[in-house]
């Protein structure tokens, strides 16, 4: 028992320093997680797999997220190709893919964020600038967006941060407030002219399709009259007696078929021989 109390500091102290050589040469990584391992200041290895792993004594582990990092960009006006000036907010996606490049040029996940920020403005800048405001807040929206994010996606290839671009997006494109109200009266000036010079258009159509119908209306009911003046001629020819008859039959029928009309005339007036007698009488 007492060899056991003479023992106990030693196992103590030893205890303490396995302790302390597990603490500093063993670590973890998270699944969300990859790590970069330096010795004094220069990166040795990356660790890429979750789980325990072992490290010098003197070194440095810097943990990096796995996952994709959303970057937000602060508001920045925006001159476009119209000249119209526009607040327009972006978000980034962007992974870290090459840790030990990333350390090696950014150092670390603040200065990556400032240095993505810087190109994705210059993007928005040029892009924008080259764009008009209408094509902003229309369909052509996401050929923008695209453009922008092919920008940035090569810029950030060239200048090799161990960093790979997901996406790139125009969150809010609007009009300084100061300018909203002046600019929206001359939007809705510009589509009042616009649906005036349609209108006119229709206007004029319409008249040109009104005179073409009246004009083939009024040649076809010339050829019809000259066809019936042609077949009754033809017919008056062969009996004209029966010419006789239509004529008078046509003559009550414009006469006697007024409601209003009142005719004084003798009964054996030529008017009425056909009540009289027939077409061959």
């Amino acid at each position: 028992m007492k060899r056991y109390l003479k023992q106990a500091p030693m196992i103590g102290a030893a205890a303490a320093a396995l302790f302390v050589l597990i603490n500093v040469t063993v670590y973890q990584v998270d699944q969300r997680e990859q790590a970069l391992v330096v010795r004094f200041g220069d990166p040795v290895g990356a660790v890429l797999t979750p789980g325990l792993h072992l490290k010098g004594p003197l070194d440095t582990v810097l943990k990096f997220d796995k996952r994709n990092i959303d970057l937000k960009t602060e508001g920045e006006e925006v001159l476009t190709g119209d000249q119209e000036r526009l607040m327009v907010d972006a978000f980034v996606r962007y992974r870290i893919t090459d840790p030990r490049q990333f350390y090696r040029t950014l150092g670390q996940e603040t200065v990556a964020k400032d240095r993505l920020k810087s190109i994705v403005n210059a993007a928005l800048r040029e892009t924008v600038g080259r764009t008009t405001s209408e094509a902003l807040i229309s369909a052509r929206r996401a050929a923008v967006m695209a453009e922008i994010r092919q920008q940035v996606s090569r810029q950030v290839a060239a200048s090799d941060f161990g960093v790979q671009i997901i996406d790139v997006r125009i969150k809010r494109a609007d009009l300084p407030e100061a300018n909203q109200q002046a600019v929206f009266e001359r939007m809705q000036t510009a589509r009042k002219q616009e649906a005036a010079e349609k209108r006119a258009k229709g206007e004029q159509q319409k008249r040109e399709i009104v005179a073409t119908a009246y004009e083939e209306a009024q040649k076809i009911r010339g050829e019809g009259d000259a066809k019936r003046a042609e077949l009754f001629a033809s017919s008056f020819g062969r009996d004209p007696n029966f010419a006789a008859f239509y004529r008078s039959m046509s003559a009550y029928e414009q006469s006697l078929g007024q409601g209003d009309t009142t005719l004084v005339l003798s009964p054996d007036s030529a008017f009425f021989k056909y009540f009289q007698r027939g077409p061959a009488g």
